[in-house]
């Protein structure tokens, strides 16, 4: 039976940001790096992998784990965080990682001959002479790889550029031989960092990390994380390596530039860095990306949204939702978690992640734990956003809270609009339910819960019940 696909797509006691979405052979799996709830730095885990059924993108299957990180010759005594990934069919059939280590500059590949089976190390990419790439003079550090392969050739881009880092100049693109290692093409930079970017069109929106590519047609699709790192951009070109030009945002985990339900200038949620990529299911084109939660850069959740083309190949930016491979909205019945949240902010919303005290996403446990995520340190006037669902009789809602509150919670159809009912709630260190007769508009709608009262109480759910 398919289930309904949510946002984040994996369950919410699992991080695996940097999302680098392919289809294999009637499955969507999904490669990317491997966060730890309270992790104390990034990408702390071995790689793992999941996969989905083009046709029930709800149903989410956990692979394993793919490749550990002592695996790598350099990190026996796996002290080195794995950065980053990415995947691509070689020549000879086989699936190929290419990943980058956090305390070296060159790039490790691992192949296998599945797509989610037990990767082997390979080796490292090189010149002709056996020199790594990252480590002949003159070259930049290699980071986060993405690779595309045509043909007997691989294209492998590279980069990361930190404003005020002049060392630095862009994304770059290696062509690789058929050996998947061996380079044939000296490198190329193919859209300019912060530091380079004056009088080009990237300006605001240069390139910071994460590359990322893919064909549409006749058209390369070079998908990158910006100098403001929450967005996800990319740039088109008819060429892998060159003559890429600026196209826009495509999505941006605090929903800046959005202006269809507030203002464009106004954060819908703590942003922080962002990696992702597009892909095609089904006739269906989405963005992969991540969020954050436990109020650090830290502890990362895929998310994905269906993105629409227009007809001379530019993308429209996607908003963020609960449900964005469901392939519609949500049924407007039953206990949804909060941790579907896609807007979270007080009446003073912030940018980027740094607010101890901010309202976030959390779980009981540790790491591993397979505890359901919920909202905390929700204060007076914290909104938090659920889109959408289709609601049809909706006469009472419920919520799920724990904590010391004493308040009410407003239940709305926009964060900034009339007031459909308020639900009263209490002072409780266990789990308790609260309900009141709301009748929600029939159509589809979302739902926005603000916060009104002293305490800072825990939201676990929200409850749509049918008259």
């Amino acid at each position: 039976m398919k289930k309904q696909a949510l946002n984040p797509y994996l369950p919410s006691w699992e991080y695996i940001p940097d999302g680098e979405p392919y289809v294999f052979d009637g499955r969507v799996y999904i490669y990317g790096s491997h966060d730890f709830y309270n992790g104390c730095v990034f990408c702390m885990g071995d790689y793992v992998c999941w996969s989905a059924p083009v046709d029930d993108l709800g149903n989410w299957r956990y692979e394993g784990v793919i490749y550990e990180r002592n695996a790598d010759p350099l990190n026996k005594e796996g002290k080195m965080c794995l950065y980053a990934p990415d995947v691509t069919v070689g020549p000879d059939g086989r699936y190929y990682l290419y990943y980058v280590l956090d305390k070296v500059s060159c790039v490790s590949v691992a192949v296998c001959d599945t797509p989610a089976g037990k990767y082997e190390f390979y080796g490292y990419v090189h010149y002709a002479d056996g020199t790594k790439l990252g480590e002949r003079q003159g070259d930049e550090p290699q980071f986060d790889p993405g690779v595309l392969t045509e043909g007997e050739k691989t294209y492998l881009y590279t980069g990361f550029c930190g404003r005020g880092d002049k060392s630095r100049t862009g994304a770059m693109c290696t062509v690789l031989d058929k050996d998947m290692l061996t380079i044939i093409e000296d490198t190329v930079f193919v859209v300019p960092g912060s530091e380079t970017s004056a009088g080009s069109q990237y300006v605001g929106h240069a390139f910071f990390e994460a590359p990322s590519i893919r064909k549409k047609g006749d058209t390369y699709y070079f998908v990158y994380s910006s100098e403001v790192m929450h967005e996800l951009c990319y740039a088109t070109s008819k060429s892998p390596n060159k003559d890429f030009v600026y196209g826009g945002v495509i999505v941006s985990n605090c929903d800046l530039h959005i202006d269809s339900y507030k203002p464009a200038d106004m954060p819908a949620a703590l942003g922080a860095n962002n990696h992702g990529s597009i892909i095609e299911i089904n006739g269906e084109w989405y963005i992969f990306y991540h969020r954050h939660t436990n109020g650090t850069w830290y502890s990362r959740q895929g998310c994905a949204e269906k993105v629409t083309f227009n007809e001379d190949g530019s993308i429209q930016q996607a908003m963020m939702t609960s449900c964005g491979l469901n392939g519609g909205p949500l049924v407007g019945e039953g206990e949804y978690p909060a941790y579907l949240a896609c807007n979270l902010f007080t009446d003073k919303p912030e940018l980027y992640i740094g607010n101890k005290s901010y309202p976030k996403i959390a779980q009981d446990g540790r790491d591993g734990d397979e505890e359901v995520g919920y909202i905390t340190d929700i204060c007076e006037k914290t909104t938090m956003g659920f889109k959408s669902f289709d609601c049809q009789n909706v006469k009472k809602v419920a919520v799920t809270t724990r904590g010391y509150g004493n308040g009410y919670f407003e239940v709305k159809s926009a964060w900034d609009g009339a007031v459909l009912g308020t639900i009263a709630i209490d002072f409780t260190n266990v789990w308790e339910r609260y309900e009141a007769e709301i009748t929600i508009p029939d159509g589809v709608c979302d739902i926005y819960l603000t916060y009104q009262g002293g305490g800072n109480p825990q939201l676990k759910s929200f409850e749509l019940i049918k008259g």
